[in-house]
């Protein structure tokens, strides 16, 4: 995690949540007094970690927790006061929000602060895979494309079409995609 913003509009939680977060290794923090100004910055860049201390003076800081994750790339620490804290925490867990009550313990602090890290981390494995998996795909995609257009055009056979299509890769030492990009703009056109 390199990046956080803190939603907050008591500067002795914010000045307790930036010092978790420079103890995390977290330097590049934002405050912020309002959910208004938050969700235009949140517009135009993203945070690893957002962090709300709620209630704000726009809004009880919930809707907007809920909003941030729904967008699926921050991780959101909700602070909520120990009164509502059960009923915001059970409406809050489906969107993958850590909830923590009021007043703030230290150490339960800490553990979701980690927790979030971890779930950051992970989800940044998964989209890399998904990334890659994606590439595949559409690798897949671009050779078949142009197996058929040898198929139909060379009259060859599904496995003819292939055959030709790897041996012009190694012959050429370049990837199957760019010989069958090759072959989309040679008959595409």
């Amino acid at each position: 995690m390199e990046s956080a913003l803190i939603v907050s509009c008591m500067e002795k939680s914010t000045a307790l949540f930036m010092q978790m977060l420079n103890a995390a290794s977290i330097r590049q923090i934002t405050t912020l007094q309002s959910c208004a100004v938050a969700k235009s910055i949140v517009l135009e860049r993203d945070f690893d970690l957002v962090i709300v201390n709620a209630p704000l003076p726009d809004e009880t800081g919930e809707s907007f927790a809920r909003y941030i994750a729904a967008k699926g790339l921050s991780q959101v620490i909700l602070v909520a006061k120990s009164e509502y804290f059960y009923a915001v925490s059970a409406a809050c867990e489906e969107y993958g929000i850590l909830t923590v009550s009021k007043p703030v313990n230290r150490d339960i602090f800490w553990s979701a602060l980690m927790l979030a890290k971890s779930v950051h981390n992970k989800i940044k494995l998964v989209q890399t895979e998904n990334a890659k998996l994606k590439r595949k795909i559409e690798n897949i995609r671009i050779v078949d494309r142009a197996k058929c257009i040898l198929i139909s055009y060379l009259k060859m056979n599904e496995q003819e079409a292939h055959k030709y299509i790897e041996k012009q890769a190694m012959d050429m030492r370049t990837s199957r995609r760019a010989v069958a990009e090759g072959i989309l703009q040679t008959y595409d056109n």
